[in-house]
């Protein structure tokens, strides 16, 4: 059974930081592009980044490039998502998701193309 587990949201000013973390476990995890997206308030869900299973070409939403860095370790099946100079336009759940199939690039970033998501991570940034 495949789980993804984010942690390290919490209560930020506007222009901190925080980093997030995903821990999955019950797949070939260097095998599997890991994605990052959010839903805000009242708002569809989002994506926010992407990393390749080689962790080479991180692609990022247009609102988050810059500020945000996606980063995955391999050798622990983790992901993680460092965010910096954050807005309160920021502030949602943020989860990460995966596709079942290995050596996959989701590039169309629909929702409904994962298969795996975790339970999210509240974020919230305060003016």
């Amino acid at each position: 059974q495949v789980q993804l587990v984010e942690s390290g949201g919490g209560l930020v000013q506007a222009g901190g930081s925080l980093r997030l973390s995903c821990a999955a476990s019950g797949l070939t995890f260097s095998r599997h592009s890991m994605d990052w997206f959010r839903q805000g308030p009242g708002r569809e869900r989002e994506f926010v980044a992407a990393i390749t299973w080689r962790a080479d070409r991180p692609y990022y939403a247009d609102s988050v490039e810059g500020r945000f860095t996606i980063s995955r370790d391999n050798a622990n099946d983790a992901v993680y998502l460092q965010m910096n100079s954050l807005k309160p336009e920021d502030t949602a759940i943020y989860y990460c998701a995966a596709d079942r199939r290995p050596y996959y690039s989701n590039n169309v970033r629909d929702v409904r193309e994962y298969d795996y998501w975790g339970q999210g991570t509240q974020v919230t940034v305060s003016s």
